[in-house]
């Protein structure tokens, strides 16, 4: 497996993780809005069940949110290495290594750093298109493409 795929598989499962987080998180709302309703009356119950209503919407919301960025990392094949950064590219910039699919948090892997980096986020835009040897700058830093895979 290259370190490419490595990379990908790890946030892929990052992201099936918070899937069955959120998941579980909802279930457990459901399950507790459902044994609140058998014993309580009056007007502490109704606030309590509109409580967990609207935690379970926000759940709602934030599970449609992976799910969508589960869709984008689908898409993604990761055995592609093209020569032009597109969506799922593995780019070496001073020494930094960023995987171009979604704003996910920064791992290790192999005991290197890698960010994940959405390609409409500033640095990403800048990246789409380009290959090994272009600079440019951002926020007063320059940078150079040393690799693309």
């Amino acid at each position: 497996m290259t370190f490419k795929q490595k990379i990908h598989q790890y946030y892929s499962r990052l992201v099936e993780d918070r899937i069955d987080a959120f998941r579980d998180m909802i279930s457990a709302l459901t399950e507790d809005s459902k044994n609140d309703a058998k014993g309580s009356a009056g007007d502490k119950h109704e606030t309590a069940l509109s409580m967990m209503h609207l935690e379970q919407e926000k759940f709602n919301t934030k599970l449609r949110e992976v799910l969508e960025q589960k869709a984008v990392l689908d898409k993604i094949d990761a055995s592609v290495i093209a020569k032009t950064i597109v969506l799922g590219s593995l780019v070496k910039a001073n020494g930094i290594y960023l995987y171009l699919s979604l704003a996910l948090p920064k791992i290790t892997i192999d005991g290197v750093n890698v960010i994940a980096l959405s390609p409409q986020s500033p640095l990403g835009s800048k990246l789409m298109g380009n290959s090994v040897g272009f600079t440019f700058e951002i926020n007063g830093t320059k940078y150079l493409i040393e690799s693309v895979e």
